[in-house]
């Protein structure tokens, strides 16, 4: 039978079943094991059985955590950083080796377009030879003592470390770089990571596991969690876990945090990102972006653009570019059509929810722009036009809607934009479009958002710039560098030469 994937780094983690599906192993106190069950994954694609994933017992996650916390924290504050810096960078070069392995994994477990699942694995590689930029976030300070009477005669040096063990939770939209880049700057900062993939696609996790594995980093300083999220309360709980980094829904987020009590928390939540569109706009810049914004991934982006607020100056305009670059984008089977733009939801439930949401819309009184379709868990580009009065009350206002489907408001300023996106309850980002650098810069100084995108789409790419939100939209920043700072704690070591003579003041 043909091999699932061709990479020879990869024969040691899954046998075919008797069916010819691939049975994955997962990998727990430096080994690769088989759990207690299997679950199924299916293709979005078609909803076909693609492989079968270990589920961890208890005794296994048990297992897991145990090893991390005594041993792997230990192992991997011990394996020097210039090593881990050469182990990313031979990890980067396993990777480009297995980049078709890892396009394809992408393209059936996620249902992304090939483009989607070609840059993924570009980001994720990129992201590993990155960490080269990173090494001097991990400098700490030295602070004299003689600036204060009662610290005379002593000196103070204050080092970033690690805080132990660290849970990554990756989300299911971006399956292989959001794990990595949480599992990237948690090693280099010297952290064992317990690593929870998101069930509905887990296969690139666990490839990139093995790719770090390979790499040489230490066995016990990385542990695959591949178990339901409806079973993760206790990990969450467990005191020996020192910060949680998570992406996903803000309510996942706050069960996580009232759930897992005192720890470091690094949240990447939901969002509402608004498109605010100024009368002196380059309107086919505007739709062009806006349009990008709406579809990519079919939408299920955290950073997507899900509210457009254009002045009613340059509004008919911009809603006629907008709908005339929508009508020539559908969904596509991703493994038929190479040039896909869209492909499926995730599941079927995910496009049911669309259209909950799409109908309460126009229940509530929004008008379609375009048509409602939808075949199976394949949904359409959605636009609808509500009114300012109405909007608060729509649960595609309310609501982090994953998927392709957009508001479309008519504001009288840039004032009146401000006060609706900023009504929002999620915080994430925001693009502002206007030829005008003053008053895009007034604009992005007003927003409540982490994030401001002038004359582009919201979009994070490897975090070259750091990212997250404020409100409902998360805690923390990710990005180079920044990551690293929020999977680090500091420590002041204070010298005392009080009398030694080191120091003779005046």
């Amino acid at each position: 039978m043909d091999k699932f994937v061709q990479h020879p780094v990869f024969d040691e983690i899954y046998r075919l079943g008797d069916d010819g599906i691939p049975e994955f192993k997962t990998f727990v106190s430096g080994r690769w094991v088989f759990g207690e069950r299997f679950a199924e994954v299916k293709s979005p694609i078609d909803g076909r059985v693609i492989a079968r994933v270990s589920v961890l017992s208890k005794e296994q996650v048990e297992e897991a955590i145990s090893s991390a916390h005594n041993r792997g924290r230990m192992e991997i504050r011990n394996y020097p950083g210039e090593k881990r810096i050469a182990s990313f960078l031979r990890a980067a070069g396993i990777m480009r080796e297995a980049f078709d392995d890892f396009v394809k994994v992408l393209i059936l477990d996620a249902g992304k377009s090939k483009s989607n699942a070609a840059g993924e694995t570009k980001a994720t590689i990129e992201r590993l030879e990155k960490t080269t930029f990173e090494s001097r976030i991990m400098l700490g300070d030295y602070i004299p003592g003689d600036w204060s009477e009662e610290t005379l005669e002593s000196e103070g040096i204050v080092k970033r470390e690690p805080y132990g063990v660290v849970l990554a939770i990756g989300p299911f939209n971006y399956p292989l770089f959001i794990p990595a880049a949480k599992v990237i700057p948690s090693l280099l900062a010297g952290n064992a990571v317990l690593l929870k993939p998101a069930s509905a696609d887990p296969i690139a996790a666990i490839l990139f596991t093995r790719v770090l594995e390979e790499a040489g980093f230490p066995k016990e300083s990385l542990q695959l969690l591949t178990i339901p999220g409806k079973l993760m309360d206790t990990v969450v709980a467990d005191r020996r876990i020192g910060a949680i980094t998570f992406t996903g829904s803000t309510e996942v987020g706050e069960h996580i945090v009232k759930t897992g009590g005192i720890k470091a928390y690094h949240l990447e939540l939901g969002g509402k990102d608004p498109a605010i569109v100024l009368d002196d706009a380059d309107l086919e810049l505007a739709s062009e972006k806006i349009v990008k914004g709406m579809v990519s991934y079919s939408g299920q982006r955290c950073d997507a653009i899900r509210l457009i607020l254009a002045q009613e100056e340059i509004y008919e305009e911009l809603k006629a570019k907008v709908l005339e670059k929508l009508r020539s984008i559908e969904p596509k089977n991703p493994l038929e059509d190479e040039n896909a733009v869209m492909g499926p939801l995730i599941d079927e439930k995910s496009a049911n929810y669309i259209e909950e949401v799409y109908r309460d819309a126009v229940d509530k009184g929004a008008r379609p722009l375009t048509e409602f379709r939808r075949e199976g868990n394949y949904v359409w580009p959605l636009l609808l036009e509500a009114d300012k009065e109405t909007l608060p009350e729509l649960r595609a206002f309310q609501e982090d809607v994953f998927g392709p489907l957009t508001l479309m408001v008519k504001v009288k300023d840039e004032d009146e934009a401000v006060d609706i996106a900023n009504s929002s309850r999620f915080g994430l980002d925001a693009a502002v479009f206007s030829s005008c650098e003053r008053r895009a810069r007034k604009v992005a100084r007003r927003l409540e958002v982490g994030s401001v995108f002038i004359n582009e789409y919201p979009r994070h790419g490897i975090g070259y710039y750091p990212f997250g939100g404020v409100k409902d939209s998360g805690v923390g920043r990710e990005g180079i560098g920044y990551s690293v700072m929020q999977l680090t704690t500091t420590k002041s070591i204070v010298h005392n030469f009080r009398g030694s003579g080191v120091w003779e003041y005046l």
